[in-house]
């Protein structure tokens, strides 16, 4: 996969075992459609995007903090910790598979809707979480579709402004300090 930013270039990768359980570790999650296509872009989308993360949540009971998060027009960006005993792929499996299978439904097409599986890497420590949290924000600004990152209604900052707290766990430093575990 092409770097998309010098940030990203550097950043070490760690791919999560298929099955593997995780010990409660945040992640950067990043994932893009098939060929890069824009078929994220219709805002019903990227709304069908956030209802099915709201499900994963909900009606399918995984459990995670999503801490930040940005839809864009071709690919998403997560910073995430599943619970202790979930599973990183099987969430990811599942928000993917469904999106694919509804958006296939109501674009009446079959086949593959993701490109590669998704890349993540672990969290590291508190700076390292807030370099991601950052980047996240700054997606739609970099691509120069918003000035501000709350501007951005598909992202964790505009979720975070307006106090929707359906998907999103907001974050402070107390919270930070108490939950980010990191590998030893």
């Amino acid at each position: 996969m092409p770097c998309l930013s010098r940030y990203l270039c550097t950043m070490s990768s760690h791919y999560s075992p298929r099955g593997r359980t995780d010990l409660g570790l945040t992640y950067y999650i990043f994932s893009v459609v098939n060929r890069f296509l824009f078929e994220l872009d219709p805002d019903k989308m990227k709304e069908l995007f956030l209802a099915i993360v709201e499900e994963a949540l909900t009606v399918k009971g995984f459990k995670f903090k999503l801490w930040n998060f940005c839809i864009m027009s071709n690919h998403f960006h997560f910073l995430i910790t599943p619970a202790e005993g979930q599973s990183l792929s099987e969430i990811l499996k599942w928000i993917k598979m469904v999106f694919a299978i509804r958006w296939n439904k109501m674009n009446h097409k079959t086949g593959h809707f993701w490109g590669d599986r998704f890349y993540s890497r672990v969290i590291t420590d508190e700076q390292d979480f807030w370099a991601v949290y950052n980047y996240i924000d700054q997606n739609p600004v970099k691509a120069g579709l918003v000035k501000e990152p709350c501007e951005w209604k598909y992202s964790g900052a505009y979720h975070r402004e307006h106090g929707i707290t359906r998907i999103v766990s907001f974050v402070d430093d107390t919270i930070l300090k108490s939950e980010l575990k990191v590998l030893q």
